[in-house]
């Protein structure tokens, strides 16, 4: 059984209040009304221009709600969620008071195979958090700070929409026109894939290419798997032409996930109805 691990690259926030429901639902990615004490949801704050500032785990407390998100990314989030507050009956706070426990808890809502978790005091931990890191790249969990930066990718870049981060049936959220278009459109290109390589995983970032040409960046690695954002039709033009991957000179192989290649002829599918 696996020790343990405070996840210190995690903080946490609390949004309390009578409006913290209806607040945070006007805002996020994902469905938050009428969520039972203790059921959590996986969600982003978006920009108007539909890219991540910062993706959460959003648990119902009894006072409002407690986000469970990036350390470097808490600050923005922070002042963004109170520029947005105007006179909603809300507080919202940093909570040191508070950590994310891995290994500990009940289910990732992102994934049946990421380590479970739960928020509470920040105790000393024994387990060792390269174990973490390994599960969640197994399950092909990108981690904002590791994989990605705060305005840096949209929701699908990192599959946050085939991970129960997005409810495009929702109604109105920030940036909402953007992702719901690309939804729409089937015009997604970049995803977040799993790779396997053949030797010792480079240390990321770093480019990774089909024979010279780039079509992505390795964003994380444990042991000699990681996972890498990859233009997804390179990456298929690159398998039909039969080149080999690499990174840092080190071959590589790709999962093929079962969504793959559906969105592939979708977004074939699409390119080709735009150019008729």
């Amino acid at each position: 059984m696996t020790e343990p691990v405070r996840l210190d690259q995690r903080a946490v926030v609390s949004v309390n209040g009578p409006d913290a429901e209806s607040f945070l639902q006007g805002l996020v990615t994902q469905d938050v009304l009428g969520l039972a004490r203790g059921q959590r949801r996986y969600a982003a704050l978006l920009t108007p221009q539909g890219k991540i500032i910062a993706d959460m785990i959003l648990e119902r407390s009894d006072e409002g709600f407690l986000v469970d998100c990036d350390r470097d990314a808490a600050l923005l989030l922070l002042k963004r969620l109170n520029l947005f507050r105007l006179r909603a009956r809300v507080t919202i706070e940093a909570r040191p008071d508070l950590a994310v426990i891995a290994f500990d808890g009940s289910a990732d809502p992102r994934s049946p195979e990421a380590p479970p978790r739960r928020i509470g005091p920040p105790v000393e931990t024994q387990g060792d958090p390269l174990a973490y890191h390994a599960m969640r790249i197994a399950a092909g969990l990108a981690e904002q700070g590791a994989d990605f930066g705060a305005d840096e990718v949209f929701p699908a870049d990192i599959n946050m929409d085939l991970q129960g981060g997005v409810d495009f049936r929702k109604g109105c959220f920030v940036g909402q026109e953007v992702v719901s278009r690309m939804k729409r459109r089937g015009i997604a290109r970049r995803r977040t894939l799993r790779v396997g390589f053949h030797g010792e995983a480079p240390a990321p970032p770093c480019p990774l290419l089909a024979n010279d040409f780039e079509i992505g960046t390795l964003t994380s690695v444990a042991g000699a798997t990681g996972l890498a954002r990859v233009r997804i039709d390179r990456l298929a033009e690159a398998e039909r032409d039969g080149e080999g991957f690499s990174a840092s000179g080190v071959r590589l192989a790709f999962h093929h996930p079962d969504w793959l290649a559906g969105e592939i002829a979708g977004l074939e599918a699409s390119k080709s109805s735009r150019a008729d």
